[in-house]
């Protein structure tokens, strides 16, 4: 019997004590933001809470789950039947799409710890053009003048594309001026009337049925604004293509009957005069069966003027024949490089190093 009175006393005891404390109750505890902007910066969301206890209420700490999430509470003791409350304050910056973050809240309350969480999502900013298009073309703003288009097989076409924005406070007039020896270039303006702060193409496609070319191929079409017709290095892009020869479709007959290149791909071209424009050959011979077509033979060296057969029979030879230009070269050594393409599709490019002294 005394154990029944001590336990029922103990329970009671506990009540009573119980009812002495602080007790904290929330209006809400979620917040869903919905749908934020990351440009229009930080948002927030109040939580209030009341005491419905006997004595009074002490938030020691309130604990965000990131950085990006911040917390402020009212500090001072809650009375009973008094209310405080918990702003929570989220920023987007850098964080684009879905969040949920929790907030822990730490109290002298009968149930010591409790939690408030908030959700949404974050739409992310649009980038100005400013950050993205720094380079001038006249009143037009670019991200760059300069068009790689890659490799094209010899029959194809390719397209790609430069980006233009307008970050004047005027509207201007876009058109393109292609020269017309390059043929091959076909070029579109997408918006030829351009707002402030719109944003245009300028598409380039390369037809290689167009051209004799092969390898590295070179392009320019100049930018006009407003009508003006200004043809120099501020208004110039330049679009840039390797066109090769396409051997997958050769059958096995092709290929016992393909040309085969044999040569010498270090030549010493010996000794030139200062001042002085030297001769020199070396030969190229064909140990396949078909011709072998000189496709392209060039330098980017400009002292090598460069002349070559278009075609070498079967088991026969042909010489490329060099002039070395020395006019404007100090006397010491030299290495200029010399490229073959044929249509030998085993090796249809050849680097050939071609080495002289001046003296």
């Amino acid at each position: 019997m005394k154990k029944i009175f001590s336990t029922l006393c103990m329970a009671l005891c506990a009540v009573a004590m119980m009812a002495q404390e602080p007790v904290i109750t929330f209006v809400k505890t979620e917040h869903d933001f919905g749908k934020i902007n990351e440009a229009d910066g930080r948002v927030s969301v109040v939580f209030e809470f009341k005491n419905e206890g006997m004595a009074p209420l002490v938030l020691s700490n309130v604990r965000a789950s990131c950085g990006c999430t911040t917390p402020t509470w009212t500090k001072e003791p809650v009375e009973p039947g008094q209310t405080g409350s918990i702003t929570v304050t989220y920023n987007p910056n850098g964080r684009p799409g879905r969040f949920q973050k929790t907030v822990t809240i730490t109290s002298n309350a009968s149930e010591a710890t409790k939690k408030v969480y908030i959700k949404g999502e974050v739409i992310p900013k649009q980038a100005k053009p400013v950050n993205k298009y720094t380079v001038a073309v006249g009143d037009l703003s670019m991200k760059g003048k300069t068009l790689d288009l890659g490799k094209i097989k010899k029959g194809e076409g390719t397209q790609g594309e430069l980006e233009y924005a307008n970050m004047t406070k005027e509207d201007h007039a876009v058109a393109l001026l292609t020269n017309g020896a390059d043929a091959y270039l076909i070029s579109q303006v997408t918006l030829e009337a351009v707002k402030p702060n719109e944003v245009g193409k300028f598409i380039f496609a390369i037809d290689s049925k167009k051209t004799k070319m092969y390898g590295p191929v070179e392009a320019y079409a100049y930018v006009q604004v407003d009508g003006k017709k200004e043809i120099s290095d501020t208004y110039k892009l330049t679009i840039k293509a390797d066109i090769v020869e396409d051997f997958s479709q050769l059958t096995l007959e092709q290929k016992q009957q393909a040309p085969m290149i044999e040569l010498q791909t270090e030549q010493n071209a010996g000794k030139v005069a200062a001042g002085k424009t030297m001769k020199f050959a070396f030969p190229i011979k064909n140990v396949g069966v078909n011709p072998l077509e000189i496709r392209r033979i060039y330098s980017t060296d400009k002292q090598l003027t460069i002349k070559s057969p278009k075609a070498i029979k079967s088991g026969k030879k042909g010489a490329v024949s060099l002039d070395i230009n020395a006019k404007e070269l100090q006397p010491g050594a030299y290495t200029r490089e010399v490229v073959i393409i044929t249509n030998d599709y085993q090796t249809p490019i050849k680097h050939v190093k071609i080495s002289f002294v001046v003296e």
